[in-house]
């Protein structure tokens, strides 16, 4: 869809700070496959500990564009997603992958392509034994993250837009772009963000 393009062109620091900063998942994630970005609709799977059951199931269960969001009750560095779940998951359409846990078969991943943006790359397996939740709310580095709502991925992380606001916080992400484009310009012709947010009066009042 145009508008999730447009979403992941503008990019996650530019839709936090058009929300207000708001959305952002406050998580130290992998960006598995450099230079990637990706915007799209969540279908969430909540999993049981150290088990990646329902990480099989919501990829069954994805629709082409989605964005996954994987996470687990409490969240371990054991691998919820490999090679060949990805592989299933490039099949299905999946727009990319947002794992609150670990990827393993890391070299593989970025050969396959896919998005996949992960807090840990560890070897360690999970079990496939514990019926979690697909499409429920979960909370995931702070952000409280409903099916439905739109994710935003690239270098600088991931940010939750809520379904209700994503017209409005693309408009605003636009703006505040416009708004970038002309002070960029401004600064390239020598002018300085000191002097144009008024922090010389801020830091430099009653110096001397």
């Amino acid at each position: 869809m145009a508008q999730f393009d447009e979403l992941a062109r503008l990019g996650v620091a530019t839709v936090h700070e058009a929300m207000g900063k708001g959305g952002l998942v406050d998580l130290p994630l992998i960006q598995v496959v450099p230079g990637s970005r990706a915007a799209g609709p969540v279908r969430t799977a909540l999993c049981g500990p150290a088990d990646n059951l329902m990480a099989h199931a919501a990829v069954a269960h994805a629709r082409p564009g989605d964005v996954l969001v994987l996470t687990m009750t409490e969240p371990e560095p054991v691998a919820l997603v490999g090679d060949l779940l990805v592989t299933q998951a490039l099949s299905q359409g999946v727009a990319a992958l947002l794992v609150n846990g670990a990827i393993r078969d890391l070299e593989e991943l970025q050969a396959l392509g896919l998005p996949v943006w992960a807090r840990w790359v560890r070897a360690r397996g999970a079990t496939k034994e514990n019926v979690g939740e697909l499409d429920v709310p979960v909370v995931v580095g702070g952000a409280e993250i409903n099916a439905g709502d739109v994710v935003v991925l690239d270098a600088d992380g991931a940010v939750v837009v809520p379904a209700a606001r994503v017209d409005e916080v693309t408009a605003l992400a636009q703006e505040r772009e416009r708004s970038e484009v002309a002070a960029r310009e401004q600064y390239e012709a020598g002018k300085l963000s000191y002097d144009t947010y008024g922090l010389r009066a801020l830091v430099e009042k009653g110096a001397g």
